[in-house]
């Protein structure tokens, strides 16, 4: 296990230290190399995402039905589900020749998930070793699943700094990070911290007004950060900000990565204009399955193949493509041929490629969607994807809004949710958005949907 899960149930007690003292804490950690933080596992991914773009065909392919036979036994050996999915449809992993042979292997969806948490679960990964996440996804569909310490969240680093250097990054880079922190009601209008143990500046993405902006801009500007790391909606608004003042950006800035929200490319070379970088997008989920990003000369995205293996669905009448995931190295709760509810569209195959890796040329299914409070404030719905267990027992929730400051939160029960816990998801999404907002509980039959049949987490009619 990396050093950094043995200490995270520690976390809590660290965040409620005054900032002196967690400046002084944070900055000796800060000092261990990134390979005893982050643990042996990160190394080892991280040589594998430096060296990999230069493989050829063969060893992807070799890579990956490697990685899926893996993946597919260990699930065949010790998860429940899998066990009696595959023996329905007559598929054997251990037969498995191919990549291409995957598509005999039943599908998984969301609702799955909710209803087999258990039985999707390893019996060979003991509970300490097993990190529970929940997640709302672009869907609005709660999802809650288990993570595997020590190796997950390292991967996750390891792969995340890869796409950064590709615009630059370097490991002791002084990062400004716009997306949800601080946005906790109690925090008597704190919208800015620091993180020392990374050196990264933390500020809210719900504050955005004109009347906080040069708060921000003052804040940046003292702190000098190399990137900015953003929702792309909380980099719009400081471009919006700036242009409607007249003022320029004067730090500069060695690139923008932009991810969790849709950024078109012409907002993309907006905020490149406005902030004279390179703005790289990102996408991925956290359930861990499939990650990508633009690569350094194109504006294409990139499915990592030693991530997770990537497969899309049937075109629609839009020309979009379901993003379909296969997990690797997670062998506390794989994820198997699972429908992400994300739509892409695919590349040109005449497109000039960086990368012999699938690529596409948009991500759909993740807008930028606000709430907004009586006050202005917009407040990015990617901020409620709460990493505990607020929305389980839900199968889906939805937010209503046709009046500044005031939103219906509409949900659909499970048969084993309690409105006990009514008060609990209140309070929870209340701390996000503050004490001035009004908020009503709403249980539905069913919550509106896009014209391709999926949940959306906002119906806006303002």
């Amino acid at each position: 296990m990396s050093l950094e899960d043995k200490l995270y149930p520690f976390l809590s007690l660290y965040d409620r230290l005054p900032q002196g003292a967690r400046n002084a804490i944070g900055s000796m950690y800060r000092l261990m190399p990134s390979r005893i933080r982050y643990g042996k596992a990160y190394g080892e991914f991280r040589d594998l995402a430096e060296e990999s773009p230069e493989w050829s065909t063969s060893e992807i392919d070799e890579y990956q039905l490697r990685e899926l036979r893996r993946t597919l036994i260990n699930a065949a050996s010790y998860c429940p589900y899998y066990q009696r999915a595959f023996a329905k449809a007559g598929f054997d992993p251990s037969l498995l020749s191919s990549t291409d042979e995957l598509v005999n292997c039943p599908l998984l969806k969301k609702e799955d998930i909710q209803k087999n948490l258990i039985s999707l679960t390893s019996k060979n990964i003991s509970d300490s070793q097993k990190l529970y996440i929940t997640t709302g996804g672009s869907t609005g569909v709660p999802v809650g699943f288990h993570l595997q310490k020590g190796i997950s969240r390292p991967k996750e680093q390891a792969f995340m700094e890869a796409n950064w250097r590709r615009i630059g990054y370097f490991d002791k880079a002084r990062l400004a990070l716009i997306r949800g922190h601080v946005t906790d009601s109690r925090s008597s209008g704190k919208i800015i911290s620091y993180d020392a143990t990374r050196n990264w500046l933390l500020l809210s993405s719900s504050h955005l007004t004109d009347e906080r902006m040069p708060e921000y801009l003052n804040e940046l500007e003292k702190f000098n950060p190399d990137f900015l790391y953003v929702y792309p909606s909380s980099a719009l608004q400081l471009a919006e900000y700036l242009e409607r003042h007249n003022q320029s950006w004067r730090m500069p800035l060695q690139g923008m990565f932009c991810g969790s929200e849709q950024l078109t490319i012409s907002q993309k070379r907006m905020l490149e204009s406005i902030f004279k970088c390179r703005v790289i997008r990102w996408y991925g989920h956290s359930e861990r399955a499939v990650l990508a990003a633009e690569g350094t000369r194109s504006d294409l995205y990139y499915f990592w193949p030693h991530y997770g293996f990537v497969e899309f669905g049937e075109q629609n009448e839009d020309g979009l493509c379901e993003v379909i995931a296969t997990t690797f190295d997670n062998l506390a709760m794989p994820l198997v041929r699972y429908r992400t509810g994300d739509y892409v569209r695919l590349a040109k195959l005449d497109a000039t490629r960086e990368f012999l890796w699938p690529a596409v040329e948009e991500i759909s299914g993740r807008e930028q969607e606000f709430l907004i409070t009586g006050t202005g404030r917009r407040i990015s719905l990617a901020a409620f994807n709460m990493h505990d267990a607020i929305f389980d027992d839900l199968y889906a929730v939805q937010f209503f809004q046709s009046e500044p400051g005031i939103a219906e939160f509409r949900y659909i029960p499970s048969s084993s949710f309690h409105s006990s816990r009514l008060d609990n998801i209140k309070s929870g999404i209340m701390r996000k958005l503050g004490d001035n907002f009004q908020l009503v509980m709403r249980e539905v039959d069913e919550v509106e949907k896009t014209s391709r049949g999926k949940h959306t987490w906002l119906v806006n009619q303002l």
